[in-house]
């Protein structure tokens, strides 16, 4: 109640907050205005029985379902975002661009959103293609197939200004906290869903699923917490009768650095070789279309997809982590700081030492993702609790964004009472 108080007596940190429910309510109401011509209860049967583009229309907050005018919400910004990660490590040019601070950053922002436009176009004509596969969607003539494109493109660009406006203006990372949002939206729907179901479902599945969510949240929480302390000695420069250096410090690598971008390659993996198949079906090909059918009967099958989901996740993890992190980059920085490790040699030994430690955590945190990744299979298997998802990777992104704002608003108060 004291942080609420003190929130509430800082103007600044008042309007800040306010500033981004505002827009975050804006987006709420942009993603239950449907575009017309689709049927909404065949789309919304669509998405219910197919755990796969459930877990897409999850991301959303049901704008996908809801055929909307923001139907591909921030996810062309996200993939954009992940294309540039990636490329900053191939494309010399970028990797300078970056370490030019500030300046640097914002060109490469820039590009993300450019290449966002086209992925936008890119990501709403597949979902269209496959929705009218699926006899969903009607066939839409050209003019109004360019229409619904135009919508979809305009939605994802007004979407990522909104994310933007927050992170500048208001509190918090805005991309994420629109994300976050989305999560959160279809719980009251899915709780509906079970409480009409309850005498069916079981008082006491309900319960167990009710515990399970609660091991899963706090477990979440410790291991994204969860940190390995290196330390780090400056050695002390003397200049005339000044003395500077000497500190020692920590340099920390976070169990899950990867945090939740392992998930979404796994699963744009996994979503690819179904989606491909539906396609082929249509081929004039015996042999190809009974190759699309057992395709997408293999990938119906739970075991087979939770099994390929983890394996996925776990050779991403290490992947991604890798990409982020280069230990080589990281010990010729220390060195060039006057830093070392103690009891090793500057360069070559320091990045040996930590490229180890870095596998050793990174093998826990890759299993550890890769789990939050199959539990909702297992959780359904084990409590036979249909309308209710427990997804480890919403979970993670929620208790994430959550105490990234919490630390952000801590910032802010800290701030006040030093001006104070």
């Amino acid at each position: 109640m004291s942080t609420l108080r003190s929130i509430w007596n800082s103007p600044e940190l008042r309007k800040r907050i306010g500033y981004s429910l505002g827009l975050l309510i804006i987006y709420r109401i942009l993603a239950h205005i449907p575009m017309p011509g689709v049927d909404l209860t065949a789309l919304r049967a669509f998405f219910a029985n197919n755990e796969l583009f459930g877990l897409l229309n999850l991301f959303t907050g049901g704008s996908l379902e809801n055929f909307s005018l923001v139907l591909m919400g921030v996810g062309p910004y996200i993939t954009a975002s992940i294309i540039f990660q990636l490329l900053i490590v191939i494309i010399p040019r970028l990797e300078e661009l970056q370490k030019e601070g500030e300046a640097g950053r914002q060109k490469i922002n820039q590009y993300t959103r450019l290449l966002a436009v086209p992925l936008a176009i890119l990501q709403g004509y597949g979902t269209l293609f496959l929705l009218q596969s699926q006899g969903i969607v009607p066939s839409f003539q050209p003019l109004q197939l360019v229409t619904v494109l135009i919508t979809i493109t305009a939605g994802s660009v007004f979407v990522m200004w909104l994310g933007e406006l927050i992170s500048e203006n208001g509190i918090g990372n805005g991309v994420s906290l629109i994300i976050t949002l989305s999560i959160l939206a279809g719980i009251p729907s899915q709780l509906s869903q079970t409480f009409s179901l309850v005498d069916q479902t079981g008082i006491i599945n309900l319960v167990i699923f009710a515990v399970l969510a609660i091991i899963v949240t706090i477990a979440i929480v410790y291991v994204n917490e969860a940190e390995r302390q290196i330390p780090i000695t400056y050695a002390r420069r003397v200049r005339g009768i000044e003395s500077k250096g000497g500190v020692a410090t920590n340099l920390p690598l976070k169990v899950t650095m990867a945090g939740v971008i392992p998930i979404i390659f796994a699963l744009s993996m996994m979503i690819f070789p179904p989606v491909a198949a539906r396609f082929l079906q249509q081929v004039n090909s015996s042999f190809i279309q009974q190759v699309a059918e057992k395709t997408i009967e293999l990938f119906a099958n739970d075991t087979f997809y939770a099994v390929a989901y983890f394996v996925l996740v776990v050779i991403f993890t290490f992947f991604y982590t890798f990409v982020v992190f280069q230990p080589e980059q990281v010990a010729e920085n220390i060195q060039k700081q006057g830093g070392f490790v103690p009891g090793l040699r500057p360069g070559r030994e320091t990045a040996e030492y930590l490229a180890k430690v870095l596998n050793r955590i990174t093998f826990f945190g890759a299993f550890f993702l890769g789990a939050l990744a199959v539990i909702p299979f297992v959780v359904q298997s084990l409590t036979n609790v249909q309308t209710l998802v427990l997804g480890g990777t919403g979970i993670l992104i929620v208790v994430a964004v959550t105490l990234d704002t919490m630390r952000q608003i801590k910032a802010q108060l800290v701030t006040r009472r030093y001006e104070f």
